[in-house]
């Protein structure tokens, strides 16, 4: 079995293939491209793939060191099934597996969500965001900021402000932030939904409004980052960054619920006549 303490076989074919000529080239450069099937076929596939005999698949595997295919191959189907996984759980998490059923997918991120409205309930500063609320309701001007991720959240809020008569606008992209924080003046309000606390983007938009005297207000799961400095009222949302899809997740669920109480609570400072279906 491959430890940490082996050489790496995908790095050992590397390493010999500018030497290589022939079949045990053409077999190396099918490892090298597709280690994953190379790790979990037989020693007749990867010949025939190539070209070549299985005597030269044999040949190959002895001159990098090992005792034959099965032993290259183990080693092959170890190492790229390590990097696999590491790239899921880099990406996705830890909390799930490719091999897990509809039902604990579910079961998982229903948890994750459940667990970031609970840290919200816990962590939101209502009277921030009853100031925020205040402002937004007497405002003649509202732009929203958010991109990427964070843009469905940014949208959302404008698109419920609109719907009770906020005269509010949703942007993204600096040239387009940038202007849109000009046409600002007192007593407007310039909002960024940040969820990692910290976008060039959001730092000039955010200053160019605080510079016509606008409110600055940023909704965020990182309340300490670098845009904290440049808001006049940071909204955590009570859930982090995070740096896997599943903790990200996890803070959009917050960041959603966040805007949704805000947008309530202007529609009672409206007291909003809601004619149509919102």
């Amino acid at each position: 079995m491959n430890t940490a303490a082996d050489p790496s076989p995908l790095q050992l074919v590397r390493d010999a293939l500018p030497n290589l000529t022939g079949g045990r080239r053409r077999v190396a450069e099918l490892i090298l491209a597709d280690p994953l099937e190379a790790g979990r076929n037989s020693i007749t596939w990867l010949a025939e793939q190539s070209g070549t005999q299985a005597a030269t698949v044999t040949r190959l595997s002895t001159a990098l060191g090992y005792s034959g295919f099965p032993a290259l191959r183990a080693a092959v189907a170890n190492e790229s099934g390590r990097e696999s996984q590491a790239g899921w759980e880099s990406d996705i998490g830890p909390d799930l597996t490719p091999h897990d059923s509809p039902e604990q997918v579910m079961n998982v991120l229903a948890g994750h969500e459940f667990r970031a409205l609970r840290n919200a309930m816990a962590n939101v500063d209502l009277s921030l965001l009853a100031k925020a609320a205040d402002t937004i309701a007497t405002a003649k001007r509202v732009e929203i900021f958010g991109e990427w991720g964070d843009r469905p959240p940014a949208e959302e809020l404008a698109m419920r402000l609109l719907r009770i008569g906020v005269p509010v606008w949703s942007r993204e992209g600096s040239y387009s932030t940038r202007l849109a924080a000009s046409l600002l003046h007192k007593g407007d309000v310039a909002l960024a939904v940040v969820r990692s606390g910290e976008s060039e983007v959001a730092a000039a938009f955010l200053t160019e409004a605080a510079a016509h005297h606008a409110t600055t207000v940023i909704i965020t799961g990182v309340p300490n980052g670098p845009l904290s400095a440049v808001a006049d009222i940071v909204l955590f949302t009570g859930t982090g960054g995070g740096r896997t899809w599943t903790e990200y997740f996890a803070g959009r669920a917050s960041d959603d619920f966040l805007a949704g109480v805000l947008w309530m609570l202007v529609a009672q400072r409206l007291n909003a006549s809601f004619e149509m279906p919102i």
